[in-house]
């Protein structure tokens, strides 16, 4: 077992807890460890969804200090992912254990990793696994050379993650990337707890916002949030969403996802767009919740009138059938408030010359 440091040791627990869910909710387990689970981090994401219209059934699985060469002894955390039938699993490290080179990692994470990864598409060959890419301390860790400062060991973690997202050709979330650019552009907003390698609430709500736009292929910019203040929030919003939609290819987020977007125009249509982006192989079957069926990636639909529609979508491809179902609601136009013209009352004048 790797040694943790007393920070850790001090919090070492295992945490295990789920949120609220509807049949239309995409379904997303984090497993990792006290980086993840630091101010509850995955409820914090769930409130994005939620204030950002996303309807996301949320659970983490967590053991503080863990390893991967650790998680694999916990039944619980297998059980957690044979519990449900997951879009997402997130996988997150120790928070050195990607800093190593790369000969290190392969004999003391991949074949820990392995048997995880195993797991989870045994459970659901089309669960889409992400590498959560963490930070570095703030001042590195100055026992080991190649990570005696915040600049070396950020560059070895990112390194290390997109190592192993080319081993598995899984992609990653850039909570590391976007926690340096932030750090770099706004000194000022204090991302680390006291003990300058754990996030504060700032730096939770940073992970938050980046798996927001990871997942959604959007910028969280606009929700509204009581986790932090509302100035810093709006900064971490912004940067969280331009890198990472600036950077979907690169980061392997460009593949196994769908989008459904539904708006009232302003001409009084009820349009809906349809988006979806898996392997070449894939086959999709679009069906709009009024009888109608298109099978194309990508569809623009305008219905006839307003009310609610339960669109479903089926993806075939080579790791079998995904279905999605997301319920859309089109509110009819006000009615227009009819004013009664009174009829004028004759004067008393008029009524006496007549």
């Amino acid at each position: 077992m790797l040694k943790l440091t007393l920070s850790i040791l001090v919090s070492l627990f295992i945490v295990s807890s789920s949120f609220s869910a509807s049949s239309d909710s995409m379904n997303i387990l984090f497993i990792g460890n006290s980086y993840t689970h630091m101010n509850v981090m995955p409820k914090i994401f769930e409130k994005l969804c939620k204030d950002k219209g996303k309807p996301v059934y949320v659970q983490m699985n967590t053991r503080a200090g863990a390893s991967f060469s650790v998680h694999i002894t916990r039944e619980d955390m297998f059980q957690a992912i044979r519990s449900r039938k997951w879009d997402y699993v997130i996988l997150q490290g120790y928070s050195r254990e990607f800093a190593h080179n790369y000969d290190k990692i392969d004999k003391e994470t991949l074949p820990y990793l392995n048997s995880i990864v195993d797991s989870i598409k045994a459970n659901n060959a089309c669960t889409n696994v992400l590498f959560y890419l963490t930070w570095g301390y703030k001042n590195g860790f100055d026992q080991i050379p190649e990570m005696d400062s915040y600049d070396k060991m950020a560059g070895n973690i990112i390194n290390g993650y997109t190592y192993i997202s080319t081993c598995y050709d899984f992609p990653i979330v850039p909570v590391g990337i976007v926690w340096r650019n932030v750090r770099t552009k706004y000194p000022e907003i204090n991302l680390y707890d006291a003990d300058d390698q754990h996030p504060n609430k700032n730096g939770s709500y940073l992970a938050a916002c980046t798996f927001y736009a990871s997942i959604f292929k959007e910028s969280p910019e606009g929700a509204i949030t009581s986790t932090i203040d509302g100035k810093t929030a709006t900064i971490i919003q912004r940067e969280a969403g331009n890198y990472v939609l600036s950077n979907l290819e690169s980061l392997g987020l460009n593949k196994n996802y769908f989008s459904i977007q539904s708006e009232r125009t302003n001409t009084g249509k009820y349009r809906l767009m349809l988006n979806a982006s898996y392997s070449h192989l894939a086959t999709y079957k679009w069906e709009l919740g009024n009888g109608v069926v298109k099978t194309d990636k990508n569809v623009i639909y305008f219905y006839k009138s307003p009310g609610k529609y339960k669109v479903k979508l089926t993806v075939n491809d080579i790791c079998g059938q995904r279905v999605y179902t997301r319920t859309v609601k089109y509110e009819a136009p006000p009615k227009p408030i009819s004013k009664k013209k009174s009829k004028p009352s004759k004067s008393k004048d008029a009524k006496r010359k007549n």
